[in-house]
C-alpha cells in the first residue's frame, strides 16, 4: 500500500461561503444555489459525525434511508437464523403473509378516474337484435364494457391557439374578424392552468423554473415569473376558504403537531444580522431573537375527516398550535394533543390539552440500538409490536372511541404494564448503564410514560404522531425540490396551497379539480366559505 502525504487545510464554513459568494457572478445563480446546498450538506454531515450519539448504523440510515423499521426485519437481521424457534418463524411468516397488500399490480381501467372516456357503440349490433351466430337468441348490453386504455404524453399546461379569420375592405379598409368560439372566455389562463401549476409546485415539489424549462421544450412557453403571478392571484381569491379551514381544524378531536426546518432567504439574511448583533452584545442580559426557521405541520382529526395545516416562519409547532386553539369553541373542551417528547417546542402552553406522546419515537430509541443490545430490544420491540397489532384490529373493525379504549385496556394494558416493570428493573437492578444508548432509550420511555399510555385512559387517544410526520413530507418534498422560499409572503402562499392540497388528498378529492372550482366560484366562496371545503364543495358545483 502506497502512503500518500495529504496536506491538511483548516477552513471554516463561513470562509467557504465567502468564497462562494465571491464566485457567484462567474458561476451563475443556479450553480451558486447548488454549490451552497452541497456546502450546507457537508456542514450537516460534519456535525452528525461529531455527535456523541451517532453510530455507523444510524449514519447509514440518515444518508441512505431506512427501508423499514419492522420488528421482524430488524431483529432477524441482527440475530440471524438462530433467533427464535421454528414455531416463531412460522408465526412471523404467517403475519407477513396476512399483512401483504392484496390486489397489487397493474391498474385497471376503473382506476383511471381522471381519464377522458369515449363510448364506442358496436358497429352493427344494438340491444334486442338477433344473435348473428345462432340466429335464435337476442343480444343485450353487458354491465361491464370491454376496456382499452391508451396513455398519451402532453405538456402539464396545454394551450390552444384560435386563428380567427380577418377580412379587410379594399376601399374603406375596415377589418372584419370572426367571432371567438363560445365558451373560451376572455382570460388567457384558464382556472385549470393555475390549479395545475399550484399542484405541481406545492403538491409535488416541482419548482417554477423547472416547469418553465419543460413547457419551453414542449413548445408552450410559461415563464417562472408568470407562474408566480398566477398562483399569487389564486391565493388572493381562495384565501377565505383557507381561513375557514383553519377555523374548522381548531374544532378537531385530536390535534397532531410537529415541525421541520425550512429556509426563507429574507429571514435568513435577517438572522445573520441578528447573530452578529448578539455576538457583539455578548455581555448583555438581553435574550437574543430566535433565528431558526420552521414549517409546522398540524393535522386535525374529527368527524371522520383529516385537515392538514402548514405554517412557516420563526414560530415552533407548539406556538402555532397555540394560535390555532384561540379559534376553538369554548364549549368543546380540551382536545387531545399528540406530539413527540420535545415539549419545549411542541406544547401549546396557553390552553389546556390532553397530552399524548408518540410511541413510535420511544420505540425508535430501541430500534437504533438493536444491533448492540438485541436481546433487550427484542422484548421491547415485540411488546410494542403486539400493541400495534391490537390497534390495527380496532381500525379494521371500525370501533368507536369507547370500544377501542375497552379493547386496548383488555389486550394492551397487561402488555404495557409488563413493559413498565421491565424498564424499571433494568435501571433499579443496574442491568443497564443509564448513560448508555440503551439506558437513554429506557429513561426516555420512563420519563414520558404517562403520556405514552394515554391510549389506555382516554377514548380516541392515538398511539403515535405518524399522521403529522406523513403530512410534513409535503413540506420536505418542497424543500428538496425548491431549496427555499424567497420571502415570508412566498412561504404564506406555499402554506395555503400545501394545506388545501394535502387536505384534498386525505379526503380522496382531486386537488386540481378542487382549486379549479374555487376559482370559478370566487364570489360564492367569499360569501360562504364553509360550503366550499374539500369534502362538500361538490354539492355546490
Amino acid at each position: 500500500m502506497i502512503a500518500v502525504d495529504i496536506h491538511r487545510i483548516d477552513l471554516d464554513m463561513k470562509e467557504l461561503k465567502g468564497y462562494l459568494d465571491q464566485a457567484r457572478p462567474v458561476l451563475g445563480e443556479e450553480a451558486h444555489q447548488k454549490l451552497t446546498a452541497a456546502l450546507e450538506t457537508l456542514a450537516y454531515m460534519t456535525d452528525l459525525v461529531g455527535s456523541k450519539d451517532m453510530t455507523i448504523e444510524r449514519l447509514q440510515r440518515i444518508i441512505f434511508g431506512a427501508s423499514t423499521e419492522k420488528t421482524s426485519n430488524v431483529l432477524n437481521k441482527q440475530t440471524g437464523a438462530a433467533a427464535g424457534s421454528g414455531k416463531e418463524k412460522d408465526e412471523e411468516k404467517s403475519v407477513e403473509e396476512d399483512t401483504k397488500p392484496r390486489n397489487h399490480g397493474r391498474n385497471g381501467a376503473v382506476d383511471y378516474t381522471g381519464a377522458q372516456r369515449v363510448k364506442v357503440e358496436h358497429e352493427s349490433l344494438k340491444s334486442g337484435d338477433h344473435c348473428p351466430l345462432c340466429m335464435k337468441g337476442k343480444v343485450y348490453v353487458q354491465k361491464t364494457p370491454a376496456y382499452i386504455v391508451r396513455l398519451v404524453g402532453q405538456a402539464p399546461i396545454g394551450a390552444t391557439v384560435y386563428e380567427r379569420q380577418s377580412l379587410r375592405c379594399n376601399l374603406c379598409l375596415e377589418v372584419f374578424t370572426a367571432a371567438a368560439p363560445d365558451g373560451i372566455g376572455p382570460e388567457k389562463y384558464d382556472p385549470s392552468a393555475g390549479a395545475m401549476i399550484a399542484a405541481l409546485r406545492y403538491g409535488s415539489g416541482f419548482p417554477f423554473y423547472r416547469l418553465e424549462r419543460l413547457q419551453g421544450n414542449m413548445g408552450i412557453p410559461l415563464p417562472a415569473s408568470t407562474q408566480w403571478g398566477i398562483v399569487l392571484e389564486i391565493f388572493r381569491i381562495i384565501y377565505p376558504v383557507y381561513k375557514e379551514l383553519i377555523r374548522q381544524a381548531a374544532q378537531g378531536e385530536v390535534l397532531y403537531n410537529d415541525d421541520t426546518t425550512m429556509r426563507i432567504l429574507a429571514l435568513m439574511r435577517k438572522g445573520v444580522r441578528q447573530k452578529l448583533l448578539a455576538e457583539s452584545n455578548a455581555g448583555s442580559n438581553e435574550k437574543p431573537e430566535r433565528t431558526g426557521i420552521f414549517t409546522s405541520g398540524i393535522v386535525s382529526t374529527g368527524d371522520g375527516r383529516e385537515i392538514a395545516l402548514f405554517f412557516t416562519g420563526r414560530k415552533y409547532a407548539g406556538e402555532n398550535l397555540n394560535e390555532l386553539l384561540k379559534l376553538r369553541a369554548a364549549e368543546l373542551g380540551p382536545p387531545i394533543q399528540m406530539c413527540d417528547g420535545l415539549l419545549s417546542r411542541n406544547l401549546a402552553r396557553d390552553f389546556e390539552v390532553v397530552l399524548a406522546n408518540c410511541t413510535a419515537h420511544a420505540r425508535r430509541g430501541f430500534y437504533d440500538v438493536a444491533s448492540r443490545f438485541p436481546d433487550e430490544c427484542r422484548f421491547v420491540l415485540e411488546t410494542l409490536g403486539e400493541v400495534y397489532r391490537n390497534d390495527a384490529v380496532t381500525r379494521e373493525q371500525v370501533m368507536s372511541g369507547e370500544d377501542r379504549l375497552a379493547f386496548h385496556k383488555a389486550r394492551s394494558g397487561p402488555l404495557m404494564e409488563e413493559l413498565k416493570k421491565w424498564l424499571a428493573e433494568q435501571i433499579i437492578e443496574k442491568k443497564v448503564e443509564p448513560n448508555s444508548a440503551l439506558g437513554e432509550a429506557i429513561l426516555y420511555m420512563q420519563k414520558h410514560w404517562t403520556e405514552l399510555v394515554r391510549f389506555l385512559e382516554v377514548p380516541g387517544a392515538p398511539l403515535d404522531n405518524t399522521i403529522c410526520e406523513r403530512a410534513l413530507k409535503k413540506a420536505i418534498l418542497h424543500r428538496k425540490g425548491s431549496l427555499f422560499y424567497k420571502t415570508q409572503n412566498g412561504a404564506d402562499v406555499g402554506d395555503l396551497f400545501m394545506s388545501l392540497i394535502y387536505t384534498c388528498e386525505r379526503c380522496g378529492v382531486n386537488p386540481v379539480d378542487y382549486l379549479t372550482e374555487l376559482q370559478k366560484h370566487s364570489v360564492e366562496l367569499s360569501e360562504n366559505p364553509g360550503t366550499w371545503m374539500p369534502w362538500n364543495y361538490r354539492e355546490r358545483k
